[in-house]
C-alpha cells in the first residue's frame, strides 16, 4: 500500500483501491462558501466544529443527510478554500473501499496535517458490511482515534442503512421507553458514531429563486421572466433544490446574461 504525497503540494486526493494508492486531485472542484446560499444554519454549526478541529479541540464527526441536491458535497468540499493554508486536506473515499480506510489512516496519524475524509452518498443495502472500515475511524478500537482525521459523510438516509418492516419485528414499548429490535439497533448505530448531525431540505420556492438570483448576480434586467424561466425549470425537475438552481444556470446564463 502507498499513500506517500507531497500534502505540502497537494490538497486533496481519492483512494484507489485497485493501485492501493491515494491519486492526488490536480483539477479541485472549487466551491466557496459564500457561494452556498440558503444554508447559513448548517454552514455555521458546520465551520464551529471543523475550526475546533483544526485547533486540536474536542469535535465531532459528521453527517450531513436530507434531500437530494441540496449542497451536502459542496459544503463539504468548500472547506478547501476556506482552510487549506491552515493545513486542512481532503480524502475521498467510496463506501465499498472503506475496508482500506483503517490502514489508510495508519499512515495520516503522524502527519503534521489535518485530513478530512469525505464519504459522498452514503447507504448501505442488507448485507453490506462495507462500513464497518469506519468503526475503528469513528471511534477507535485499543488504540484511540486519530485527533486529526474527521469523517465527513453524505447520506439520502439519516440512519445510512435501508430500513424494513421486518427489522422492527421486536420492537416494543417497555415502562413507557421505546427498545428497538436488534435488527434496528444494528443499524443506527453506525449514525449514531457521527456527533454531528446536520439536515438539509429542499426550500421554499422564494428560497429557491434566492439561490438562481445569486447564480445570476451580474444580470441587471426585468427579473420576472428569469424567475419565470426558473419556475418552470423547477416544475420540469420537480425540484427547487440548490442544484436545479445550479443547473438552471448553467443552461440559461447565456440567455439572460446576454440581455442583461
Amino acid at each position: 500500500m502507498s499513500t506517500l504525497i507531497s500534502w505540502e503540494k497537494t490538497q486533496a486526493a481519492i483512494w484507489r483501491p485497485k493501485k492501493q494508492t491515494l491519486r492526488p486531485v490536480r483539477e479541485i472542484d472549487a466551491v466557496r462558501l459564500e457561494d452556498l446560499v440558503g444554508m447559513e444554519r448548517q454552514k455555521e454549526v458546520f465551520l464551529v466544529n471543523v475550526e475546533q478541529f483544526l485547533a486540536k479541540r474536542p469535535f465531532n464527526h459528521v453527517l450531513l443527510w436530507g434531500a437530494r441536491g441540496t449542497g451536502k458535497s459542496s459544503l463539504v468540499k468548500a472547506l478547501l478554500c476556506q482552510y487549506a493554508d491552515q493545513g486542512l486536506r481532503l480524502i475521498e473515499f467510496s463506501k465499498e473501499d472503506l475496508k482500506d480506510l483503517p490502514e489508510v489512516v495508519d499512515e495520516l496519524r503522524e502527519l503534521p496535517y489535518w485530513f478530512v475524509v469525505f464519504c459522498d452518498d452514503f447507504s448501505f443495502e442488507e448485507g453490506d458490511t462495507s462500513y464497518k472500515g469506519l468503526k475503528p475511524v469513528l471511534e477507535g478500537s485499543i488504540e484511540s482515534p486519530p485527533c486529526n482525521v474527521m469523517v465527513c459523510a453524505t447520506s439520502n438516509r439519516r440512519h445510512l442503512v435501508a430500513e424494513h418492516v421486518r427489522d422492527n419485528v421486536g420492537t416494543r414499548v417497555l415502562e413507557r421507553e421505546l427498545h428497538y429490535s436488534d435488527a434496528v439497533e444494528e443499524k443506527i448505530s453506525l449514525s449514531d458514531r457521527f456527533g454531528l448531525w446536520l439536515s438539509f431540505y429542499q426550500g421554499t420556492q422564494q428560497e429557491y429563486l434566492d439561490i438562481v438570483e445569486h447564480y445570476f448576480k451580474d444580470y441587471q434586467g426585468d427579473k420576472t421572466p428569469l424567475h419565470l424561466a426558473a419556475k418552470q425549470f423547477a416544475a420540469s425537475r420537480a425540484s427547487r433544490s440548490g442544484r436545479t438552481a445550479k443547473q438552471f444556470y448553467n443552461a440559461y446564463a447565456s440567455v439572460f446574461l446576454k440581455k442583461g
